[in-house]
């Protein structure tokens, strides 16, 4: 056991990429305000997590390239090659960018739970984060603190599963939330969340590129898979956590979450009066790192897209980082609640999953490229699963935006 979790990898970056601000928050949220009820939610979503990041690594390493790389020497020929990568990339671009704006807020909001709650503290944490970034971006040094910010989500991550044997959430309940699916008009928005902050479009072709440089060969294929298993299954735990914490710390006593302050709340039967120093420092750990990796993937994604050089240092590459970056930045001054912005950016991503998961499961599935090592039946029974499930979803959600009733309990 202690072997394989030396050969821990790629898998842990992908983790800590979900486990940002928007999980805290979209997590919370959903314990407050429906209890343990949503639990199934985020069940499927880590399930479906393993399933497509587990294809993604695959696909990496046999072809020792990236996601963005393999569409390209699939649909090189095809007449349908550059609609179809102007779809990923503007899915792409417009996913992270409201992604970011979430990422920035949710950092934002780490800092407010420290030193208080105000609209100038709120917009000057915004504008000194973008810039923080920006700096970061620019260099190419973000790896100097990833260990840092790692260590402190982690602490939070730690907290949660303590704070979840000091308030002793109902066994009973959490088991039914986990085995009774329900999707109502009230909740739908929620699910979808918590799809989208679990399942990341962007660490797909995050995890590819990363896989093809820590493995090299089929043989290794089981240490990819059990690095995927083990370091995704446990992001999942801790957003269960999460959410089982709130419903027991604040859904049983009628709290709602409104800002930074009340997220802390449930932490104080285990912390008390230094609760909001927790949630600070994590949340902003949290949003900084997700601040950098955002941008980061996205360049990587649409480099590897246009063929083009891909090295941080490229200028083309910088530029995408940036945008990404200021469109975030502008998104979180908007003057919208900074809460209802995290949900929205999950609920953008559960809405591009879909895409990019059948672009997944297209590349996957291309045996001059990847031989024996194409998906089996299983493999995209599950795929195809996870992307029907998620594009109902997202469907019920427009239709319901449009005044429609669809399915709608």
């Amino acid at each position: 056991m202690f072997a394989k979790l030396k050969k821990i990898g790629p898998g842990v970056v992908v983790t800590a990429a979900f486990i940002g601000p928007g999980t805290i928050t979209a997590c919370t949220l959903a314990g407050a305000k429906f209890g343990y009820s949503l639990l199934w939610a985020l069940g499927f979503a880590t399930i479906a997590t393993i399933i497509l990041q587990e294809m993604s690594a695959r696909l990496g390493v046999i072809t020792q390239k990236g996601l963005g790389e393999v569409l390209w020497d699939a649909l090189q020929h095809s007449i349908f090659k550059w609609p179809l990568f102007l779809l990923i990339m503007v899915a792409l671009y417009i996913g992270n960018a409201a992604y970011e704006g979430g990422n920035l807020a949710g950092a934002a909001l780490g800092i407010q739970a420290i030193v208080g709650e105000s609209d100038s503290i709120y917009q000057l944490s915004i504008l000194t984060l973008s810039v923080i970034g920006a700096l970061i971006l620019w260099r190419g040094s973000y790896k100097q603190i990833e260990r840092i910010l790692i260590f402190l989500v982690l602490l939070m991550g730690v907290s949660f599963v303590v704070t979840f044997f000091v308030v002793k959430p109902d066994l009973l309940s959490i088991v039914n939330g986990l085995l009774s699916p329900s999707i109502t008009t009230a909740n739908l928005l929620t699910v979808i969340a918590l799809i989208g902050t679990t399942v990341v479009p962007y660490n797909l072709f995050l995890h590819a590129s990363a896989a093809k440089s820590h493995w090299q060969s089929a043989a290794q294929l089981g240490e990819a898979r059990v690095d995927s298993v083990i370091s995704i299954g446990l992001g999942g735990v801790i957003a269960l956590l999460i959410v089982s914490t709130a419903a027991a710390s604040m859904f049983a006593h009628g709290l709602a979450v409104n800002g930074a302050a009340d997220m802390a709340k449930q932490f104080e039967p285990l912390f008390g009066v230094y609760s909001k120093y927790l949630l600070g420092m994590g949340m902003f750990a949290a949003g900084l790192s997700s601040v950098i990796t955002a941008p980061l993937a996205t360049s990587y994604a649409i480099s590897e897209i246009l063929r083009i050089e891909k090295g941080t240092e490229s200028k083309v590459f910088r530029g995408i980082s940036l945008s990404i970056l200021l469109i975030g930045a502008c998104l979180a001054l908007t003057g919208i609640n900074p809460i209802e912005i995290i949900v929205l950016a999950q609920f953008a991503n559960g809405l591009l999953l879909p895409i990019v998961a059948s672009f997944l499961l297209f590349a996957i599935n291309h045996k001059k490229l990847l031989g024996q090592h194409t998906n089996g039946w299983l493999s995209n029974t599950l795929g195809v699963c996870v992307v029907f499930f998620t594009t109902f979803l997202g469907v019920r959600m427009v239709a319901h935006s449009m005044g429609f009733s669809l399915f709608t309990s």
